[in-house]
Protein backbone atom coordinates (compact mmCIF):
# COMPACT_ATOMS: atom_id res chain seq x y z
CA UNK A 1 0.00 0.00 0.00
CA UNK A 2 1.37 3.43 -0.94
CA UNK A 3 1.95 5.85 1.88
CA UNK A 4 0.10 9.14 2.00
CA UNK A 5 2.29 12.07 0.86
CA UNK A 6 2.56 13.43 4.41
CA UNK A 7 3.58 10.10 5.91
CA UNK A 8 6.23 9.47 3.28
CA UNK A 9 7.65 12.99 3.56
CA UNK A 10 7.66 12.78 7.35
CA UNK A 11 9.43 9.43 7.34
CA UNK A 12 12.06 10.85 4.97
CA UNK A 13 12.60 14.06 6.99
CA UNK A 14 16.10 14.31 8.39
CA UNK A 15 16.03 17.49 10.48
CA UNK A 16 12.69 19.24 10.70
CA UNK A 17 8.96 19.10 10.04
CA UNK A 18 7.08 22.34 10.68
CA UNK A 19 3.32 22.75 10.39
CA UNK A 20 1.47 26.05 10.17
CA UNK A 21 -2.30 26.05 10.71
CA UNK A 22 -4.22 29.24 9.98
CA UNK A 23 -7.91 28.25 9.98
CA UNK A 24 -10.39 28.54 12.85
CA UNK A 25 -12.11 25.34 11.85
CA UNK A 26 -11.50 22.16 9.93
CA UNK A 27 -13.69 19.23 8.91
CA UNK A 28 -16.09 18.38 11.68
CA UNK A 29 -14.94 14.79 12.08
CA UNK A 30 -16.35 12.20 14.47
CA UNK A 31 -13.81 13.06 17.20
CA UNK A 32 -14.89 16.69 17.15
CA UNK A 33 -18.56 15.65 17.10
CA UNK A 34 -17.99 13.40 20.12
CA UNK A 35 -16.15 16.18 21.96
CA UNK A 36 -18.94 18.70 21.30
CA UNK A 37 -21.51 16.25 22.66
CA UNK A 38 -19.53 16.01 25.89
CA UNK A 39 -17.98 12.59 25.27
CA UNK A 40 -14.46 12.43 26.61
CA UNK A 41 -12.48 9.75 24.84
CA UNK A 42 -8.98 8.37 25.09
CA UNK A 43 -7.12 10.63 22.68
CA UNK A 44 -3.97 8.49 22.84
CA UNK A 45 -5.97 5.44 21.78
CA UNK A 46 -7.82 7.18 18.94
CA UNK A 47 -4.67 8.83 17.62
CA UNK A 48 -2.21 6.00 18.36
CA UNK A 49 -0.87 5.74 14.80
CA UNK A 50 -0.28 9.52 14.60
CA UNK A 51 1.44 9.58 17.98
CA UNK A 52 3.65 6.63 16.99
CA UNK A 53 4.61 8.23 13.65
CA UNK A 54 5.56 11.57 15.19
CA UNK A 55 7.32 9.97 18.17
CA UNK A 56 9.41 7.85 15.76
CA UNK A 57 10.51 10.99 13.91
CA UNK A 58 11.31 12.85 17.11
CA UNK A 59 13.32 9.84 18.33
CA UNK A 60 15.48 9.97 15.21
CA UNK A 61 16.14 13.68 15.78
CA UNK A 62 13.48 15.44 13.70
CA UNK A 63 12.43 18.79 15.21
CA UNK A 64 8.62 18.71 14.93
CA UNK A 65 6.88 22.02 15.53
CA UNK A 66 3.29 23.14 15.00
CA UNK A 67 2.08 26.74 15.11
CA UNK A 68 -1.56 27.71 15.08
CA UNK A 69 -2.83 31.18 14.24
CA UNK A 70 -6.22 31.59 15.93
CA UNK A 71 -8.95 34.18 16.24
CA UNK A 72 -9.97 35.15 19.76
CA UNK A 73 -12.25 34.37 21.35
CA UNK A 74 -11.49 30.97 19.87
CA UNK A 75 -13.96 28.92 17.86
CA UNK A 76 -15.40 25.72 19.25
CA UNK A 77 -13.12 23.77 16.92
CA UNK A 78 -9.99 25.53 18.23
CA UNK A 79 -11.13 24.87 21.81
CA UNK A 80 -11.37 21.18 20.86
CA UNK A 81 -7.86 21.25 19.34
CA UNK A 82 -6.54 22.98 22.44
CA UNK A 83 -8.11 20.33 24.70
CA UNK A 84 -6.65 17.36 22.79
CA UNK A 85 -3.20 18.88 22.11
CA UNK A 86 -1.50 17.58 25.30
CA UNK A 87 -2.57 13.97 24.77
CA UNK A 88 -2.03 14.04 21.02
CA UNK A 89 0.57 16.45 19.67
CA UNK A 90 2.65 17.08 22.77
CA UNK A 91 2.56 13.43 23.85
CA UNK A 92 3.96 12.54 20.41
CA UNK A 93 6.85 14.98 20.85
CA UNK A 94 5.66 18.01 18.91
CA UNK A 95 6.30 21.50 20.21
CA UNK A 96 3.08 23.50 19.83
CA UNK A 97 2.54 27.25 19.95
CA UNK A 98 -0.50 29.48 19.50
CA UNK A 99 -0.54 32.94 17.94
CA UNK A 100 -3.58 35.17 18.39
CA UNK A 101 -4.56 36.36 14.91
CA UNK A 102 -4.40 40.03 15.99
CA UNK A 103 -0.66 39.51 16.60
CA UNK A 104 -0.13 38.19 13.06
CA UNK A 105 -1.35 41.29 11.22
CA UNK A 106 2.10 42.47 10.14
CA UNK A 107 3.33 39.03 9.04
CA UNK A 108 3.59 38.00 5.40
CA UNK A 109 1.94 34.59 5.31
CA UNK A 110 1.20 32.11 2.53
CA UNK A 111 -2.45 31.63 1.62
CA UNK A 112 -2.67 28.02 2.79
CA UNK A 113 -1.73 25.80 5.69
CA UNK A 114 1.42 23.81 5.08
CA UNK A 115 4.00 21.34 6.27
CA UNK A 116 7.63 22.26 5.59
CA UNK A 117 10.11 19.37 5.60
CA UNK A 118 13.84 20.02 6.12
CA UNK A 119 13.37 23.58 4.89
CA UNK A 120 13.11 22.42 1.28
CA UNK A 121 9.82 20.64 0.62
CA UNK A 122 6.37 22.17 1.10
CA UNK A 123 3.18 20.17 1.36
CA UNK A 124 0.31 22.63 0.96
CA UNK A 125 -2.95 21.60 2.61
CA UNK A 126 -5.92 22.94 0.66
CA UNK A 127 -9.39 23.18 2.24
CA UNK A 128 -12.84 24.10 1.05
CA UNK A 129 -14.98 26.70 2.82
CA UNK A 130 -16.31 24.12 5.27
CA UNK A 131 -12.85 22.96 6.31
CA UNK A 132 -12.90 19.72 4.36
CA UNK A 133 -9.71 18.67 2.64
CA UNK A 134 -9.56 19.87 -0.96
CA UNK A 135 -6.30 18.04 -1.61
CA UNK A 136 -2.61 18.39 -1.02
CA UNK A 137 0.03 19.90 -3.26
CA UNK A 138 3.71 18.97 -3.11
CA UNK A 139 6.11 21.78 -4.01
CA UNK A 140 9.91 21.79 -4.03
CA UNK A 141 10.33 25.30 -5.45
CA UNK A 142 13.07 27.04 -3.40
CA UNK A 143 11.09 30.33 -3.28
CA UNK A 144 8.02 28.59 -1.85
CA UNK A 145 10.15 26.80 0.73
CA UNK A 146 11.86 30.07 1.67
CA UNK A 147 8.49 31.83 2.08
CA UNK A 148 7.21 29.03 4.29
CA UNK A 149 10.38 28.89 6.39
CA UNK A 150 10.41 32.65 6.91
CA UNK A 151 6.69 32.76 7.69
CA UNK A 152 6.85 29.85 10.09
CA UNK A 153 9.78 31.29 12.02
CA UNK A 154 8.08 34.70 12.26
CA UNK A 155 4.95 33.06 13.66
CA UNK A 156 6.96 30.81 15.99
CA UNK A 157 8.90 33.76 17.40
CA UNK A 158 5.69 35.61 18.35
CA UNK A 159 3.56 32.61 19.35
CA UNK A 160 2.81 31.44 22.87
CA UNK A 161 3.91 27.94 23.97
CA UNK A 162 0.97 25.62 24.56
CA UNK A 163 1.64 25.36 28.28
CA UNK A 164 1.36 29.16 28.62
CA UNK A 165 -1.54 29.82 26.25
CA UNK A 166 -5.08 30.04 27.57
CA UNK A 167 -8.08 29.85 25.28
CA UNK A 168 -10.51 32.72 25.59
Amino acid sequence: MAQEPFEQLFREAKHSAFHLEMRDGYALNEDYQAWTSGERFDVAERWASWIALIAEGVARGVDVRRARIVSEPVSSYIRYEYDVTPENNIRAGEAVRWLPRRDASLLALPGNDFWLFDGTTVLWNHFDGDGNSAGKELVTDPEAAKLCATSFEAVWERAIPHEDYRVS
